[in-house]
């Protein structure tokens, strides 16, 4: 069975293919025709290389991304996917190959403002882009954001800044039975906390194959639709739980002759992963920053010298 591609009135993208992974190609295709300068930005947000054509104001960003190692863990996660489940990693594969098909002949304005030509994705680029997507959904900036208040203004203050927990956040997501609506059909909603963003995070899309039909919302670089979708009988949605699943760990650092080291739960110092990358800045000098990785992770604020 042939691709076909249809736009509705609106220019949603409807999409049909013999199976799911051609379909999955043909996705990627689509979605680097409508979507290529942000699929560019948010690879490169991913490997920590956006302050390269967005200037200073990526700076910060960036060195988040590298200190994190969101290239490395989405490298690492695809290789575990390759082995423990081949099938859903060539599903990923045939998306990056749809983009990579398409990207270099999709147009946009911000290509040439910036001095950017489209690069070629990697296997892992959708996974790193998911990452880079949610890593500040999660609960760590929230632990952050507590120390420094407890840093300048002492414990006492935490109260009135608070930004987690139970009476400071929360969430939605609800049902409403088709007994108690007006047109007799079930109403679910979630909500995702994004921002008002500008290309949104996501895309309208329809996506079928003998296996399934579906049209909800992707996120633009990776495959599927994951958030919001129906099938015509089933639907689902996501909202941000704010769940502590993250440990957040105050590192002890020192620097020796032979590099840098972690002070461990044991009570001894042990030898921590480092190494320096540089960071191209549009218009400014390089800038050379430190990673770090100890048994508990990596640094993603401060380092020996303590934070910054």
């Amino acid at each position: 069975m042939s691709i076909e591609i249809h736009r509705d009135a609106w220019g949603i993208p409807h999409l049909r293919a013999g199976d799911a992974r051609e379909l999955a190609r043909a996705q990627g295709r689509v979605t680097a025709r409508d979507r290529a300068w942000q699929l560019e930005v948010e690879r490169h947000r991913a490997q920590g290389t956006s302050a390269a054509f967005l200037g200073a104001g990526a700076l910060s960003w960036d060195t988040l991304a590298r200190r994190a190692r969101l290239d490395d863990t989405a490298r690492r996660c695809f290789a575990a996917l390759e082995r423990q489940d081949p099938e859903t990693a060539a599903w990923v594969r045939a998306y990056v190959d749809g983009v990579n098909e398409e990207l270099p002949s999709a147009s946009a304005p911000e290509f040439a403002r910036v001095g950017l030509a489209p690069g070629r994705w990697q296997p892992w680029t959708p996974l790193g882009v998911w990452l880079g997507t949610h890593i500040l959904f999660a609960g760590f900036p929230a632990k952050l954001w507590r120390d420094e208040a407890i840093r300048h203004l002492g414990p006492e203050a935490v109260g009135l800044f608070a930004a987690d927990g139970p009476d400071t956040s929360g969430s939605n997501g609800w049902l409403v039975a088709g007994a108690r609506t007006t047109t007799g059909h079930a109403v679910l909603a979630g909500d995702p906390h994004r921002y008002i963003e500008d290309p949104g995070v996501y895309q309208q899309i329809r996506l079928a194959c003998p296996e399934f039909d579906v049209i909800g919302l992707a996120v633009p670089g990776v495959p599927g639709i994951a958030h919001f979708g129906h099938t015509g009988t089933v639907a689902w949605s996501i909202t941000n739980a704010m769940a502590d699943y993250q440990d957040l760990y105050r590192e002890r650092l020192r620097r020796t002759g032979a590099g840098v080291e972690a002070l461990g739960p044991d009570g001894t110092w042990h030898r921590a992963a480092r190494h320096t990358e540089t960071v191209e800045v549009a218009g400014e000098a390089p800038v050379e920053i430190e990673v770090i990785e100890t048994d508990r992770g990596p640094v993603v604020a401060g380092g020996p010298e303590g934070l910054e």
